[in-house]
C-alpha cells in the first residue's frame, strides 16, 4: 500500500497546478480555433500540443527543461536556425513579380511596418516593458509568425510564448480586423480605383531581384541577413528554373519538418510559470495594436502617394492594408473587400500582392534593425 501511495505522489496527477490546468484549456482553444475555423492550422496545432507537453508536471517536456523539446529549443531557436529555414521555404512559396513590376507598392510595404513602432513604444513608455521586450512585442506587428519568434528568441525568450501566440492569432483574425479599418479610412470613389495592368516582368528580373535584394539588405543592415539572405536564396532556386528539386524540397518537406519542430518548442515555452503572467495580457492586447496600425499605415501612406501621383495611376488604397505581410491572406482579405463594395468591379487581388511580399522584407529588416540596435 505504501509503494501505491508513494507512486501516486510521484506521478504527474498529484502535482497539478491551477495554472496547469488554466494551460490546458489555452492549448485546447488554440487546437480547437486551428480544426473548426483553420485559423494556422500549421501552427497553431503544434504549438497547442506543445504546451500540452510543457504543462505535464515531471514530465520533463517543457522548452526550459531538460528532455527533448528542450534540444529543440536549444539547438533550433536559441541558436537563430530554424526561423531562417521556415524564411528559405517562404522565399520558394513567394512570387515576387507583382512587386517588381509596380515597384511603387514597396513603399506600401515599409508604411505598413508602422504597427511594429507604435506597438513597441507604446509597450516601452505606457506598459512598462524594457526595451527587448517591447521590441519583441512590437514586431508582431510585422504580421510573420518567424520573424517573431526569431526576434524574441534573441531579445525576450521568456516571452517568446506569448508573443508567438499573438502574432499567429492576429494573422489568423486578419480577414475579421483589416475590413473595419479599411473601411473607415477609405472613401467609396477611391475602393473603385481600378488600377491598370502592371508591367511585364522579365526572367532576368526576377532571377536578379533576390542576389541584388539579399545583399543590398544584409549590406544595409547585417543583423537582418539570417531572414532575408535565406528568403532570398530560396526565392532564387524559385525562379532560376533550373533547381527543381531543391524547390521542391524547400518548398514543401523542409519547411514542413520545421514548421512542426519550431510550432512544438515554441508551444512548449507555454508552461504556466512564463505564461500565465499580466505580461502576457499586456501582449495580447499590444498585438492587436501593432495589427491595427500596420493596417491603417499602408492605407494612408497609399492615399498620400495618390496626391502626388498623375489620375492614370493612382492606387487603390485599399492595398496599403496588404503591407502587413500575413502572405497571401492579407491580400485576398483587400481583393474580397474591394470586391464586395464595387460589386465585383474592381478585384485588385495583384496588385495587392505587391506589398504584400514587400511586407515579408520591410518585417525581416525591422527586425535586423532591432537586433542592431539592441542585443
Amino acid at each position: 500500500m505504501d509503494t501505491v501511495i508513494n507512486l501516486l505522489q510521484q506521478s504527474g496527477l498529484a502535482n497539478l497546478s491551477w495554472g496547469n490546468w488554466i494551460m490546458f484549456i489555452i492549448a485546447g482553444v488554440l487546437i480547437y480555433l486551428a480544426i473548426s475555423r483553420q485559423y494556422e492550422p500549421l501552427l497553431l496545432i503544434p504549438i497547442g500540443f506543445g504546451a500540452i507537453l510543457a504543462n505535464l508536471p515531471l514530465g520533463e517536456m517543457g522548452s526550459y527543461d531538460n528532455g527533448i523539446i528542450a534540444l529543440i529549443y536549444n539547438s533550433g531557436i536559441k541558436t537563430e536556425l530554424l526561423p531562417p529555414i521556415i524564411f528559405m521555404g517562404v522565399g520558394v512559396l513567394t512570387d515576387f513579380r507583382p512587386l517588381l513590376g509596380r515597384p511603387i507598392t514597396f513603399l506600401l510595404g515599409a508604411a505598413a511596418q508602422l504597427g511594429i513602432f507604435a506597438a513597441a513604444l507604446t509597450a516601452f513608455y505606457l506598459l512598462n516593458f524594457n526595451m527587448k521586450e517591447a521590441a519583441s512585442i512590437g514586431i508582431i506587428g510585422g504580421a510573420d509568425g518567424p520573424t517573431s519568434i526569431f526576434l524574441a528568441s534573441q531579445l525576450a525568450p521568456h516571452l517568446l510564448g506569448p508573443i508567438a501566440v499573438a502574432a499567429y492569432s492576429y494573422m489568423s483574425l486578419v480577414p475579421i480586423i483589416q475590413p473595419p479599418i479599411i473601411r473607415l479610412l477609405t472613401s467609396k470613389k477611391e475602393r473603385n480605383i481600378d488600377m491598370p495592368q502592371a508591367r511585364p516582368v522579365s526572367q532576368t528580373a526576377a532571377i536578379l531581384f533576390p542576389i541584388i535584394t539579399g545583399t543590398l539588405a544584409s549590406l544595409a543592415v547585417p543583423s537582418s541577413a539570417p531572414l532575408m539572405g535565406m528568403l532570398m536564396f530560396g526565392n532564387l532556386i524559385r525562379e532560376c528554373g533550373v533547381t527543381e528539386r531543391l524547390k521542391k524540397t524547400a518548398g514543401g518537406a523542409l519547411i514542413d519538418i520545421v514548421t512542426i519542430f519550431l510550432g512544438l518548442a515554441v508551444g512548449a515555452t507555454m508552461d504556466a510559470g512564463h505564461f500565465l503572467t499580466p505580461k502576457t495580457l499586456g501582449i495580447l492586447i499590444l498585438g492587436a495594436v501593432a495589427f491595427a496600425f500596420s493596417t491603417a499605415g499602408g492605407v494612408i501612406f497609399a492615399k498620400i502617394l495618390n496626391i502626388f501621383l498623375p489620375q492614370a495611376k493612382k492606387i487603390n488604397p485599399c492595398i496599403g492594408a496588404a503591407g502587413v505581410s500575413a502572405v497571401p491572406m492579407a491580400a485576398r482579405v483587400v481583393q474580397k473587400f474591394v470586391s464586395e463594395q464595387t460589386d465585383g468591379r474592381v478585384n485588385p487581388l495583384m496588385p495587392a500582392m505587391g506589398p504584400n511580399v514587400a511586407g515579408v522584407i520591410g518585417s525581416a529588416v525591422a527586425a535586423g534593425v532591432f537586433l542592431t540596435l539592441l542585443k
